[in-house]
């Protein structure tokens, strides 16, 4: 049963004579005759309809010409899903029944109403997400995937897709003539598979993420010769609250990552410790929440897309991304998080996605049912995930390095898989080897014990892998950006004496500022900081206070060189006139009301 079928009601309100009034300044009115298109798969929307007069059939149909029906709405509904807050294609078709009128509202507007008209922008954001929900559920409107369910590049294309929130469907030629006739067509070679049928008719071979993403038009368009006042790359807890924190604050904000929105996070199937959620909330629903808030204040998410190099020298700062585009903004912040450390055994790279994971989503989980596997891991992310996979798994030996759980996981969880019959932890502990099939396919793994050095081998086809943190600054070198001996990135005080910029009023970098000015860090990339989510998210929030402290300084000391030939103040960072020194004295305050956990003064937003 669908987890919405009970959610009909909040899925499709009503909407009142007076609640459209009040919509008619975010849109226009159009009109539609019968049989003409308001949405169509795999072209982009226009925006949100509010149905005023006449009625629409929205349907789904899929690459093969196979179509059904969603729903039929009439006057009082609107027709959009949480896609239309960015301009995303649409997954459905919808077309009008009889005449009708309708009153049109485009993405910005939508993301306007949202902020203006906060109760029923609420009951519409509500309705938005559930619809998504739906979709994902039935895989209605997204590319088919086609391949065997257990062909690493089918997981792979199915967890990026997954990942990032995108209905799509799996069907395997083994079993589905449509599948069969198309690879027999399309892919000759199994090095074709999978094929990747798009909405519009496109059928890609076996194509890496970016190259799907393109085709279904995930990647918004960007103005290429705009200057944002922050751009925030890493998409993770702390890259999230950065966005949400800037933009809600009329910042104008772009976002990059090159896999998918959570980071990390993304992976944790529960989290129970995460403040204000008594029942626990999955890392990827939580980050999916404050993808969409993002984007509700305006943020511009470009998912996927890498940036490979920062350079400082550019006024504003520059961004090199890897097709080649470079992006502007007055102040960047490093958001790229930390991976999960490699095994230490040489043919590692043989398995990797071929029975060794470094997540634990539904797609990894299935191809584990009712096996003995191993994970290896002793913090919280290996412990939600052993917790998560024991509903699968025949068994789980837990491996863990160290001599206890408790130097690094939270008691809860401990406690948690102490009761569970089908885990068992193996401390002091560590995997030595892995064999496989010519396929590269895993099939066997030895471990040992450090302190007996008793061995261990076992038929064992997958291992998920959740041990240390290697920061994610590759793309920071050349940039000037001091970093410490594990490659986290230095900030505030920690930053060496000799590397802090020498144009930045005392030379003090703030709290979480770089060694370059205007460039900040937050989660888990920087030096010293708790990885936690929380933590995570707290300095996202924090930089969002700090961007206003270096947006205030630099225009003081703008408004500093014009006043000593026109003896004018200047116009501060949200447009207004300000007293140069004042906007920076009111940016310190804030910053330090955040810094401290406390309110800031009375202008300050709630957040």
């Amino acid at each position: 049963m669908s987890t919405i079928d009970n959610r009909n009601g909040q899925m499709f309100p009503k909407l009142t004579p007076n609640e459209i009034d009040r919509l008619h300044r975010f849109g226009e009115v159009r009109h539609y005759a019968p049989g003409e298109a308001l949405f169509v798969t795999g072209s982009v929307a226009p925006g949100m309809y509010v149905l005023i007069k006449g009625s629409v059939r929205v349907t789904r149909r899929d690459p093969f010409g196979h179509s059904g029906p969603i729903v039929e709405q009439g006057p009082g509904d609107f027709v959009a899903e949480v896609g239309q807050l960015s301009g995303q294609p649409a997954f459905v078709d919808v077309h009008a029944i009889d005449d009708v009128e309708a009153l049109l509202i485009p993405p910005e507007n939508l993301r306007a109403l949202m902020i203006e008209e906060p109760e029923l922008g609420e009951r519409i954001m509500h309705a938005l997400i559930l619809r998504r929900v739906a979709l994902i559920e039935a895989g209605t409107g997204g590319p088919v995937l086609i391949g065997a369910e257990n062909s690493p590049d089918v997981i792979r294309l199915q967890g990026f897709l997954a990942r990032n929130a995108y209905p799509h469907q799996l069907l395997d030629p083994a079993q589905d003539q449509d599948a069969a006739k198309l690879v027999e067509q399309y892919a000759p070679n199994p090095s074709d598979l999978p094929l990747a049928v798009c909405p519009k008719g496109t059928i890609l071979k076996n194509p890496n993420e970016t190259e799907l993403a393109r085709t279904l038009g995930m990647v918004p368009i960007d103005e290429r010769d705009r200057t944002y006042d922050v751009a925030v790359v890493g998409a993770g807890p702390a890259g999230l609250s950065t966005a949400v924190y800037a933009a809600s604050e009329g910042l104008s904000v772009i976002v990059f990552d090159a896999r998918a929105f959570g980071g990390q996070a993304g992976a944790s199937a529960r989290i129970e410790n995460y403040l204000g959620f008594p029942a626990g909330i999955s890392g990827h629903a939580l980050t999916g929440r404050a993808y969409v808030q993002a984007q509700k204040f305006g943020a511009r998410v470009m998912i996927p897309s890498e940036v490979v190099r920062l350079d400082p020298t550019e006024t504003p700062l520059g961004l090199h991304l890897t097709d080649g585009r470079r992006v502007k903004a007055a102040t960047v912040v490093v958001a790229t998080g930390a991976r999960y450390r490699r095994l230490g055994v040489p043919n590692l790279s043989d398995f990797e996605g071929r029975g060794v994971w470094y997540w634990a989503s539904p797609i990894e989980a299935r191809l584990c049912r009712d096996e003995e596997i191993v994970l290896v891991g002793g913090g919280n992310s290996a412990g939600q995930a052993a917790v998560f996979l024991r509903s699968f798994a025949k068994k789980i030996w837990m491996l863990v390095r160290g001599p206890s759980l408790a130097e690094s996981m939270s008691q809860y969880l401990i406690d948690r898989i102490k009761a569970i019959d089908n885990i068992e932890v193996l401390t002091q502990t560590e995997i030595v080897a892995l064999s496989g099939s010519r396929e590269k396919q895993l099939e066997r793994v030895r471990w040992r014990n450090n302190v007996t050095g008793a061995e261990t081998e076992k038929p064992i086809r997958h291992v998920f892998c959740f041990i240390g943190a290697e920061p994610e600054t590759g793309w920071l070198r050349d940039s000037g950006i001091a970093l410490d001996g594990k490659n986290f990135v230095l900030t505030g005080s920690d930053v060496p004496s000799d590397a802090r910029p020498s144009n930045n009023g005392s030379g003090r970098p703030l709290p979480l500022e770089t060694s370059v000015r205007g460039v900040f860090a937050s989660g888990d990339v920087r030096s010293g900081s708790v990885k936690r989510v929380g933590a995570a998210i707290g300095e996202g929030a924090v930089v969002g206070a700090e961007l206003h402290v270096a947006r205030a300084d630099g225009a003081a000391e703008s408004s500093g060189d014009a006043e000593k030939d026109s003896g004018t103040g200047s116009v501060g960072a949200m447009g207004m006139r300000l007293n140069p020194h004042c906007a920076a004295e009111g940016a310190h305050q804030k910053a330090a009301a955040a810094l401290s956990g406390g309110v800031a003064p009375a202008d300050s937003a709630a957040g």
